[in-house]
Order: C-alpha cells, then sequence, then structure tokens
C-alpha cells in the first residue's frame, strides 16, 4: 500500500521579484539569505521598495512547497494550513487541490499571509514574510482524527514561531502512528529556538538540516551534525550546497553529490530536496537513490523563479526515475 504524506506549515502565497543590486537589501534592513517575519508596516515599506521590479506569484510557504512537490512525484498527500477568505487566500487553495492535495484548511477574515521572495543577482533569496491568516493557525484547530491514516507528517522548520500549535502538531501525529519529518527551515530560525529544537529533536524520525542551520544547532560541522541527529532520529540529512548532502540512517552512511547546473533563483531548493527524498523513501528507493531523487528536485527548481518545476521538467523526472 502506497504511504502518504501530511503537511503543515504556513500557508503564504509567493511574490518573487528580482532585484539588480544587493543594496536594496541593506536599505531594507533585511539579511541576505534569511526569512524575517515582517509587521503591517514593513511589509508595505518592502512592497513600495520593489514596485519598480518585475514580480509574479505562486503559492509558497515550506511545508506547502513540499507538500506541492510530493503530490506532483504520485505521492498521496495533504496539507493543514489556514488561509484569509479573500482571493489570495483562493489563489492557495485552488493551487493545492489542482495537483491533488487534499486540503485541511482553515479560514479567516485576516488577510491571507505573503512571502516577498526577493531574489539577489546570483540566485540567493532573501524573505520578507508577513504571516497573515497563517499566523492564526493554532493548536486548538487540531485534532487526533486529522492525523489519522497518514504515514508521515511533514512539519516546517517557520512553524516553531508558534511552539504550542508545534509540539501539538508532534504529539498528535505521534499518537496517530505517523512518522514526523522536519525540516530546520532557517538558520536564523534555528538560532532564536536552538534548546527548544534540541530538547524535541529526540521526537523526530527524519529531519533535514542545510550546513547553516546544521551549524546554528549543534555549532559543529556538517559532518558531526549528521552523527549527533542520528543518535536520536532514524533518518538524518545534511545538505552542503554544491558538495550535495550527507544521509544517516544507523549505521548506513550515504554521500550523495550534485550536478554543476545554472542557478537562477534558489527558493524552494530544500522544499524540493525533501519532496524528492521523501517520494524516493515511499516508492522503496535506497538511501543513495533517494537524495540523487532529491538533487533532481532541487537541481531543477533552481534553474526558474519561485519553488515549482516546470511540466516538462516534472516530465523528465518521472522518465528519468520511473515514478
Amino acid at each position: 500500500m502506497k504511504k502518504s504524506v501530511l503537511g503543515i506549515g504556513n500557508a503564504l502565497v509567493d511574490i518573487l521579484t528580482r532585484i539588480d543590486n544587493d543594496s536594496i537589501l541593506n536599505e531594507l534592513g533585511l539579511p541576505k539569505g534569511s526569512m524575517q517575519l515582517v509587521d503591517d508596516m514593513t511589509a508595505e515599506k518592502v512592497r513600495k521598495a520593489l514596485a519598480s521590479f518585475k514580480s509574479s506569484m505562486a503559492p509558497g510557504g515550506s511545508a506547502a512547497n513540499t507538500i506541492h512537490g510530493l503530490a506532483k512525484s504520485g505521492v498521496e498527500t495533504g496539507f493543514i494550513g489556514s488561509t484569509g477568505n479573500d482571493e489570495v487566500g483562493k489563489f492557495f487553495d485552488d493551487a493545492m487541490k489542482s495537483v491533488g492535495v487534499k486540503p485541511i484548511m482553515f479560514h479567516d477574515d485576516v488577510p491571507s499571509g505573503i512571502a516577498q521572495a526577493i531574489i539577489s543577482p546570483d540566485g540567493e533569496r532573501t524573505f520578507a514574510t508577513h504571516l497573515g491568516a497563517a499566523v492564526l493557525l493554532s493548536e486548538r484547530h487540531l485534532n487526533p482524527d486529522i492525523f489519522k491514516g497518514w504515514d508521515y507528517c511533514y512539519i516546517e522548520g517557520y512553524l516553531i514561531a508558534n511552539r504550542p500549535l508545534f509540539k501539538r502538531a508532534i504529539e498528535l501525529a505521534k499518537q496517530a502512528g505517523c512518522k514526523v519529518v522536519l525540516d530546520l527551515a532557517s538558520y536564523n530560525v534555528v538560532e532564536d529556538n536552538r534548546d527548544f529544537l534540541l530538547e524535541l529533536i529526540p521526537q523526530i524520525d527524519i529531519v533535514f538540516a542545510n550546513e547553516e542551520e546544521a551549524k546554528a544547532l549543534t555549532h559543529k560541522t556538517p559532518e558531526d551534525t549528521l552523527e549527533f541527529l542520528s543518535k536520536y532520529c532514524e533518518i538524518a540529512i545534511v545538505k552542503v550546497g554544491k558538495k550535495g548532502s550527507f544521509i544517516k540512517r544507523g549505521d548506513e552512511v550515504v554521500k550523495v553529490g550534485c550536478n554543476d547546473v545554472k542557478v537562477i533563483d534558489t527558493t524552494g531548493a530544500g522544499d524540493m530536496y525533501a519532496a524528492g527524498f521523501l517520494a524516493g523513501l515511499i516508492f522503496g528507493y535506497d538511501l543513495k537513490k533517494c537524495g540523487e531523487l532529491g538533487n533532481c528536485l532541487a537541481e531543477n527548481v533552481i534553474q526558474n523563479i519561485g519553488a515549482k518545476l516546470t511540466e516538462e521538467q516534472w516530465n523528465q523526472v518521472h522518465t528519468s526515475f520511473r515514478l
């Protein structure tokens, strides 16, 4: 029986804007490569500063991107989130439904959340995120029945901003027999919540971290962080950029390299790696092939603007990996 994945995270719509000079990030007080939560006033300041650049819109949010990628890979998926009763919220809901994701959505009169993705000339992305209705998702929305029947529960690290929700999602997923999967999401999120995360790591079955997140969590090298995480988690994955990724399950350690591709926009690279890796795991691939599928999706998405693959790219992935 094919396994399924339920995601939970901030339901956002990405506004993707390419800039021609990183000085605008300094002017806005946004550290390059980070994800910053912004209030109404700052969100409006960012919007005005970017008004002269060309932008596009796409459904986003870290966990939502991964769930979208899993659905496109042929995995049964669902998503828990909160949007507003507005056109932005409808856009998000319709986009997820269109690829077969089962929506478990809550709605409010607060405007839907928007993640302003600012894409530097070198492809690095910086997020100014106004959570809006997304932040209204709380532990009170969750109940045991939501998690029943799912094999994996994928939680984005950004959700840790609401610690009661974060802990409740893990608790209910465990009670329902789900394997809990966590992507650490962003180095600054890890830095701000390091002690809390270290307490919860033993409850996580599969954890994804990139090099910066790994260092923020353990103050160690990627290899040492892999060893640390694998003591508590069934599978630990540490991504090291152009050098590929390290994967460990029990005593098995795998190093997966990656290809040199032209980087247009790194938005969604980590999300797509997680989607590919989990899809491979669900389809019964060995760890190396899981990592290769993760790399394939990540390498494809960074050649596009935004966190989605084109239909042509998906067709090639399905053919290459026999999905």
